[in-house]
């Protein structure tokens, strides 16, 4: 029986991850969220995706049992899969949004750390707990998410392993919107339904120009975006955008995606 799901409706991919009762991350899931992602890419009526895991729990982190008897060449092996599969999610050329509710911990909160926008129900509590079991992060937790909230905030949670709360994370960065615990889904629904219509093409080169140019020096970041900019000027939504902006002014266009 699968425990991810791709649920598209309106032009949004819901990712829903459903293994009661508190969503554990292991190889099996993983295996599904990466064939989720792929198709959440590859799929033309998918405009915009929301990651969400139901409306008690994000993700509580792996699965301690599976990893407890690992030794060193099955645990590499394990978080190399793990990585690769978040790197899958990141790559979605699409706006992703996150609707987390309950606990986000370790490899949840590091799922979280994948999407564009991050949705927190009021009744949220995330961190990276991976240093009270005496290890660290390794999906992501040391490098997204310091490039999220700045290095000094990162390292006082990776260091304690401390949860934190929905208002904590709004002030740090962390969270983007935080809203009850009834509404974090239809939340993330009315965000990543602001997309559905928009220039896809675009939107993914604006996502790469972001996330890559923020890995390279300046200068080789303004050649990428420069680069994808004009790239862009083969697609039709650019034509379409262009010649409704001169016609009717802006935000008239009504774009196909292509």
């Amino acid at each position: 029986m699968s425990v991810v799901r791709l649920e598209v409706d309106g032009g949004i991919g819901t990712i829903r991850l459903d293994r009661p009762p508190m969503n554990a991350l292991d190889s099996g899931v993983a295996a599904e969220l990466r064939a989720a992602a792929v198709e959440a890419t590859r799929n033309p009526a998918v405009r915009s995706v929301v990651i969400y895991g139901g409306e008690k729990v994000f993700a509580a982190g792996a699965d301690i049992k599976q990893m407890a008897p690992m030794g060193y060449a099955e645990a590499s092996a394990w978080v190399g899969d793990l990585n690769s599969t978040f790197e899958v999610v990141a790559r979605i050329p699409k706006p992703v949004v996150a609707a987390v509710t309950g606990f986000a911990l370790g490899g949840g909160l590091e799922l979280a750390l994948c999407a564009d926008v991050r949705v927190f129900a009021d009744n949220a509590k995330v961190g990276q707990p991976e240093i009270l079991l005496g290890v660290i992060p390794g999906a992501g937790g040391t490098q997204r998410l310091p490039r999220l909230i700045g290095p000094a905030r990162a390292k006082d949670l990776i260091f304690s392993g401390r949860q934190v709360r929905a208002d904590e994370a709004a002030q740090i960065g962390l969270a983007d919107v935080v809203v009850p615990a009834t509404e974090v889904y239809e939340r993330a629904r009315e965000i990543a339904g602001r997309y559905t219509n928009g220039p896809a093409m675009a939107l993914a080169a604006a996502k790469q120009a972001v996330d890559d140019g923020s890995e390279l020096a300046l200068a080789e970041a303004l050649r990428l975006e420069a680069a994808l900019f004009a790239g862009l000027f083969a697609t039709e939504d650019r034509r379409i955008g262009m010649e409704s902006f001169i016609a009717h002014g802006p935000g008239k266009a009504d774009f196909t995606g292509r």
